[in-house]
């Protein structure tokens, strides 16, 4: 018994020395090993707005549409250097395109085949009986308030080619276009010739009227018409790098000499005559003549069949 007690007593300080060694040896085992300089950063990051809780199926604000800036561009990046090696001759487009706007070698037609690899239109599907409304306005002359009365009135959507001045001067009028659902374009800031300015400036220009309708209206612009229809394949290039369609017309008549303005029935014979598939008009909404027709126009049209379209090339 006396051997079976010492045996015993032995045996539980065996124990006692061995747990007071494992606390004294073994206690850095039980700490986590310091994190590299990567984990670091990475845990010192603040959790995601996702992981709060309430909110893991909220997508973040800035996530919505047309939320996530005030200002942006269309594009991210421009390769001049790629651009800079296009011609940089400059070509003009009036009035029925520099011969005729339907001749299959000098006009919308063969410009068309041409330029239109650069997001350029100079006519629409000819293959459809379709009329596409377009509208320049370097500044107010009092119509295009009862231009939209009319538009709104036969139901008819149009594109509104505006420039900076225009848009601070008449901020209301815009409102209403976007409103309404016209499409509102980019015609630049200074409505200068573009193919006389270095690439880096004239990409600045259509940025800033870009820029400034985004803040100001939220409204996304993605199309653009060359001032005075100055034009170069390098800004046409320009201009497709910037994500916008540049439109040109295959139909326009002098309406904008606002105190030599057209007769009413040589203007509407004229308007009528000159109808076709694809038909992208261009007309000016300082045209006191175009505002007074403008509902005979849409009517008659109509009348032989031709359609209305949205912009939607």
């Amino acid at each position: 018994m006396k051997a079976f007690k010492t045996l015993a007593l032995v045996f539980a300080l065996i124990l006692v020395l061995g747990a007071c060694s494992s606390r004294n040896n073994g206690s850095s085992s039980s700490v986590v090993p310091p994190a590299s300089s990567a984990q670091s950063q990475v845990s010192s990051v603040p959790p995601a707005a996702s992981s709060l809780p309430g909110e893991s199926s909220k997508p973040h604000e800035s996530s919505k549409p047309n939320e996530s800036s005030k200002a942006s561009t269309p594009a991210m990046s421009t390769d001049f250097a790629e651009i800079g090696a296009l011609s940089s001759k400059k070509l003009g487009w009036g009035p029925g395109g520099p011969v005729d706007q339907l001749n299959r070698s000098s006009g919308a037609v063969a410009y068309q085949e041409k330029y239109g690899k650069y997001n350029a239109d100079f006519i629409g599907p000819e293959t459809s009986k379709t009329i596409y409304l377009t509208f320049d306005e370097g500044y107010e002359n009092g119509y295009t308030e009862k231009i939209l009365d009319v538009l709104k009135e036969k139901n008819v959507s149009a594109v509104f080619f505006v420039t900076m001045p225009y848009v601070k001067s008449n901020p209301e009028l815009v409102q209403r276009m976007i409103d309404e659902g016209h499409i509102v374009g980019n015609h630049s800031d200074k409505h200068l010739s573009f193919p006389t300015m270095p690439l880096a400036e004239a990409k600045e220009d259509v940025m800033r009227l870009h820029d400034y309708m985004k803040s100001e209206f939220n409204y996304e612009m993605t199309l653009f018409r060359f001032p005075m229809g100055e034009f170069s394949e390098q800004m046409l290039a320009l201009m497709k790098s910037c994500n916008y369609r540049s439109v040109f017309w295959s139909f326009a008549y002098k309406d904008w000499l606002v105190d030599d303005q057209p007769d009413h029935a040589a203007a509407l014979e004229k308007i009528k005559k000159s109808v076709h598939p694809g038909a992208i008009y261009l007309l000016h909404a300082v045209s006191k003549t175009n505002t007074e027709i403008l509902g005979r126009v849409i009517d008659d049209l109509r009348s032989d069949g031709y359609t209305f379209s949205k912009y939607d090339l």
